[in-house]
């Protein structure tokens, strides 16, 4: 599969799961507010994702896929399905017993996360209790990531790419059916964050049966490995132990700040995470296993034009992304989301933090580039360095923006964008000094054209908003259509540009179609 197939069919697949993430934030917004329970929801809703990005996309996904792809290109799929099982094993062996534990120790972990919610008894109580809801969470989405690298290593990313819908689909459903039989909307909403992970699990575990890598339940055995994948895995997840504490962090920031605080940062977050999560993922999604492959096979500079096209096509939609949002963050917060119980002043604090977010796009999605660099060449010790010099910076960056100036939970978003800049900057630079990345004339070329033709789109929404701005007062149809229509206004002339300016060609869209037997991008001096 090329590698511009692989990243349309994982951003499409990704694109549907957050347009249902929106409605699911809408139905959200609209049932829990932004006061206590919602509050508790977010803070439990966190809890079991933070140690997802630990035990799942980050260190055992880092260390998982180069390791299969290894055995697939050495050994075969026989062999690498009989890897897949032993880590398989090891992973439950750690799993069952770390979530029993913390949902009996939930009070004390509550306390940790939010510490401002201690002087709030109804809300730490709620926490409590919709964090031992969802905690199981953890596990099912823990074993689907392990099930979704296999299925990636053999280049079946659509089944991957479409899971998280399902968790969107539980959330909406039982929020609108389980609530008027509960006490409030958070445990059902809790419930279904559970539901949600169960049924990503059994999706792929049929997936994975079906195209032939099916997993099986074997006795754990410390062979040579899984001791080579705790090897690979334990400096990510020592920096990503210590990228959570950075969230954490955030969170109890957050928590010190005034009620709603959390929510509108999580509301924002959800928003910034649109083009995060189409561009940034699928990029890294696909990257990972192709640069596993081709630099295990000695194509080094096949490996080198795929990254060079992945941090291109990256910059093309994170750039004029990054502008819109921050152009478009109030109207935007304001027409999704104020409904029912999220007010005006709920859409002015969400709308700083989107704004805040919006700046660090770009470098959150070279980030997702420029990793498997280092992932693909079983090289898990250099990110974790940076990632912890850029966490000791972010908590700086925090306790100076809430403490020393007005900014509230704008700070703690926009601490969270200088960190990811400061990360991508120092990742670019260790490739460059190795001479594992470097930037060829197309990307050079290509990039400032980019700037260029997101330059011309910012012109053309800000005379845009100017006109449509008491449309966009209105949080209901009048204001979602021309909310929409500046999206549309947005991305044509965006992409208008791109083409005359020559980013964007027909040889380009021809190479996202096909399926040719090499996954080299066509050449282009320019």
């Amino acid at each position: 599969m090329s590698l511009g197939r692989s990243i349309t069919t994982v951003g499409g697949f990704t694109l549907l799961s957050r347009i249902m993430g929106f409605v699911r934030d809408i139905v959200l917004s609209a049932v829990l507010g932004s006061g206590p329970v919602a509050d508790a929801f977010i803070v439990a809703f966190k809890l079991p994702n933070l140690f997802r990005r630990l035990f799942a996309e980050g260190a055992f996904s880092a260390a998982f896929v180069p390791l299969f792809a290894r055995e697939l290109q050495g050994h075969g799929r026989e062999e690498a399905v009989v890897f897949a099982r032993q880590a398989h094993a090891c992973l439950l062996l750690i799993l069952v017993p770390f979530s029993v534990l913390l949902i009996l120790a939930m009070p004390g972990v509550i306390s940790l996360l939010a510490p401002g919610l201690s002087g709030d008894p109804f809300t730490f109580d709620l926490a409590v209790q919709f964090g031992r809801i969802t905690f199981p969470y953890l596990i099912f989405i823990s074993l689907a990531s392990l099930y979704g690298g296999m299925l990636n290593g053999i280049d079946r990313f659509a089944e991957v790419a479409v899971t998280p819908v399902l968790l969107n689909i539980a959330l909406i459903g039982t929020v609108l059916g389980l609530t008027p039989f509960l006490p409030n909307s958070g445990y059902a909403a809790s419930i279904g964050v559970a539901l949600g992970g169960f049924l990503q699990w059994l999706w792929l575990l049929i997936s994975c049966r079906r195209d032939g890598v099916g997993m099986k339940f074997v006795r754990p055995r410390y062979t040579r490995r899984v001791a080579q994948l705790v090897k690979l895995a334990t400096p990510v997840a020592i920096g990503g132990g210590a990228q959570q504490i950075s969230v954490m962090l955030d969170v109890v920031w957050a928590s010190l700040l005034p009620a709603g605080s959390i929510a509108a940062l999580y509301y924002a977050d959800r928003i910034a995470q649109l083009p995060l999560g189409v561009v940034g993922i699928a990029i890294g999604t696909a990257l990972l296993p192709l640069l596993a492959r081709q630099l295990r096979a000695g194509q080094n500079e096949a490996a080198m034009a795929n990254q060079n096209r992945a941090i291109e096509f990256g910059l093309l939609f994170s750039l004029p992304s990054a502008l819109a949002l921050w152009q478009l963050a109030e109207p935007m917060i304001r027409v999704l989301f104020e409904h029912g119980r999220f007010g005006p002043a709920d859409t002015s604090r969400a709308a700083g933090a989107l704004a805040a977010y919006a700046i660090g796009l770009p470098p959150f999605v070279l980030v997702k580039a420029l990793t498997p660099g280092f992932f693909a060449r079983e090289d898990t010790r250099t990110p974790l360095y940076i990632a912890i010099a850029c966490i000791v910076a972010n908590v700086a960056m925090n306790a100076a923006f809430i403490y020393g100036t007005a900014l509230a939970q704008v700070g703690i978003a926009l601490a969270s964008s200088l960190s990811g800049w400061l990360n991508a900057v120092l990742l670019a630079i260790v490739l460059l000094r190795r001479r594992q990345w470097v930037p060829d004339r197309r990307l050079l070329s290509r990039s400032l054209r980019t700037l260029a033709a997101t330059a011309g789109m910012g012109a053309t929404l800000w005379i845009a908003l100017i006109a449509l701005k008491p449309a966009l007062s209105r949080p209901d149809l009048t204001g979602f259509a021309a909310l929409l229509g500046l999206c549309v206004l947005g991305a044509a002339v965006h992409g208008g540009l791109a083409v005359l300016l020559g980013v964007l060609n027909l040889a380009d869209l021809r190479f996202l179609r096909r399926q040719p037997n090499s996954a080299t991008p066509p050449a282009d001096p320019a």
